[in-house]
């Protein structure tokens, strides 16, 4: 029982890193399952002491706040370099096709997740009859959003992981 609780929570620990890249996983929460399902073992060290309860809660928090966070950034970083809603809508309906294009075909899953953002927050904005200039600073904005809550993403489930692992050892 206790290999098999080991084995999901290093599953949920890769789907956690994978869904930190891929757009439409909830990375980071689903990693922190990894940590809730290892209280399952009965062994001293990975029961909720003080110290790991507070541990516990501080991740929870973290990802609560990461994962909400995540939202806003891409179109914090269109707005903040200039773009305006129609932008932000183009980047949102960037990462939708990106994403379903990404389901249904293989190969370039990765430079559309990154791509599918900022095209769309550039075709928004030329749509709505911004120059080059505005439009390219939008979709930048999107991308450095995007790249961004990645990088929190990737960093909190390392977090976990190193946690998880220092439970088992």
């Amino acid at each position: 029982m206790e290999l098999m609780i080991v084995i999901v929570g290093i599953l949920l620990i890769t789907i956690g890193f994978v869904g930190s890249i891929v757009p439409g996983i909830p990375g980071p929460p689903i990693a922190y399952l990894s940590l809730i399902i290892l209280l399952l073992i009965d062994k001293p060290r990975v029961q909720l002491s003080e110290n790991n309860y507070f541990v516990l809660v501080s991740l929870g928090i973290v990802t609560i706040l990461i994962t909400i966070i995540d939202f806003y950034l891409p179109i914090w970083g269109t707005k903040k370099f200039g773009g305006t809603s129609s932008g932000t809508s183009g980047s949102t309906a960037g990462l939708i096709l990106a994403i379903l294009l990404t389901i249904f075909t293989s190969g370039l899953g990765v430079f559309l997740l990154i791509l599918g953002p900022f095209i769309g927050a550039y075709l928004g904005e030329k749509k709505s009859g911004n120059t080059n200039e505005v439009a390219l600073k939008s979709a930048l904005g999107s991308f450095v959003g995007f790249i961004s809550g990645t990088f929190m993403k990737l960093i909190l489930v390392l977090v976990i992981t190193l946690h998880f692992a220092s439970l088992l050892i």
